[in-house]
């Protein structure tokens, strides 16, 4: 009997790029006692230290509670304000809320789909003075009794860091916590400075789709002993350093990295620098096909990024093409594809929080009713890609 694909499509739109050194590690933690709090995050931790130049790396259970971890570290508090983008995964916003913080959020630049650094500064500067100046930023509402601007959370959106140059100038003329949510950007540089070691805490994500993978988890870099400490007991149930296991001297949670996801984490580690160059290969496929089509745009490298580290392949279809409907068709022509990303302002529950509106961040709406993601992965072929990019300008040009 013949074992087929359930799948209906042809192609996947993304799979982990998993070797036999991957499962081999991993089967040899099953041969042990030691599924959590083991030698092997330790080892994970070392490996992604030393790789960006980092004195700590904490290992945790996902982005998301990197994150978290990162806003209790800085101490904000509920109704101070950070400055972050609305075009991003919502847990670059849900970190924030976690903390009754209150997220306010600057329109990105069209080409890369970053936070527009003009208006960041700008925006910094307006909340710091407050009064009349402060009032254009903040939300309808929701932020009546808000508290003083405490940090800073820009995303490097799509594996391509924002303008961090810009970033952390405005940080330290006001005396601000810089927060890299560096989730989709591992291995990526900025003027030759590896991502996520640009700010105060930068913090990577593992899923499945990124470009390595512990299945769940998460990274937490840092040169900032005070934070790394805090990090630390927080992500195990609040145990500082001399606690026992029943005593707990902060509010924690169980945020800690399994050993299983730890060990796989270390083995792709060592298949990086191969990872990037298999999806920087997968995206000049795409360029070289699509560039050339009026009906879209591809993506956009500034200068500033000195290494793109490719997580998705987004393109943006032209104003006037049903972006929803040619995702429909591509489907039904067995090609995956999805949006990326919805504004999270207009999140239902962000509407009811902060009462936004359609036409508040133009930009960050333009980008998510425009751009698609393609199926993309480390492992996808040349065919592949052309299969991919005949059945979208067959659709494109119909």
């Amino acid at each position: 009997m013949t074992k087929t694909d359930p799948s209906p499509f042809k192609v996947p739109l993304s799979s982990p790029d998993i070797t036999d050194l991957e499962r081999n590690a991993v089967l040899e933690v099953l041969h042990t006692p030691n599924l959590s709090m083991g030698p092997h995050y330790l080892a994970f931790e070392q490996a992604i230290a030393e790789y960006v130049g980092a004195r700590h790396a904490i290992s945790v259970s996902s982005g998301t509670t990197g994150l978290h971890l990162c806003v209790r570290a800085a101490d904000i508090q509920p109704g101070e304000l950070v400055l972050t983008t609305p075009f991003s995964f919502m847990a670059s916003t849900n970190a924030i809320l976690y903390e009754k913080a209150i997220p306010v959020f600057v329109d990105v630049e069209p080409q890369t789909g970053n936070i527009d650094p003009v208006q960041f500064v700008q925006a910094a500067a307006d909340l710091m003075a407050g009064g009349k100046a402060a009032e254009k930023w903040l939300p309808r509402k929701g932020a009546e009794q808000h508290g003083p601007l405490r940090a800073l959370l820009p995303v490097d959106v799509f594996g391509q860091p924002a303008e961090m140059n810009v970033i952390m100038e405005t940080a330290r003329a006001h005396d601000l916590v810089v927060i890299e949510d560096s989730c989709e950007a591992i291995g990526a540089e900025y003027h030759g400075q590896p991502a996520g070691m640009l700010g105060d805490m930068g913090i990577f994500a593992f899923y499945p789709n990124k470009q390595i993978t512990t299945a769940e988890g998460g990274m937490i870099v840092t040169n900032n002993d005070r934070y790394a400490e805090i990090m630390r007991a927080l992500r195990n149930q609040g145990r500082a350093p001399g606690d026992t296991w029943l005593q707990h001297s902060y509010l924690g949670y169980n945020y800690r990295m399994d050993e299983l996801s730890a060990v796989l984490g270390a083995a792709q580690m060592t298949r990086l620098d191969e990872l990037l160059e298999k999806r920087a290969r997968v995206a000049g496929w795409y360029e070289e096909r699509l560039s050339d089509l009026p009906q879209l745009e591809t993506p956009q490298i500034a200068p500033s990024t000195t290494r793109m580290s490719w997580f998705v392949y987004v393109v943006r279809v032209a104003l006037g093409i049903d972006r929803d409907a040619l995702i429909h068709e591509l489907a039904a022509e067995g090609i995956p594809a999805r949006p990326y990303f919805a504004p999270i302002h207009l999140q239902l529950y962000l509407i009811d929080m902060f009462g936004y509106q359609p036409g508040d961040y133009p930009v960050t709406e333009d980008l998510g009713n425009r751009g698609i993601a393609l199926p993309f992965s480390s492992v996808m072929t040349e065919d592949q890609v052309e299969l991919v990019c005949e059945v979208l300008g067959k659709l494109l040009l119909k």
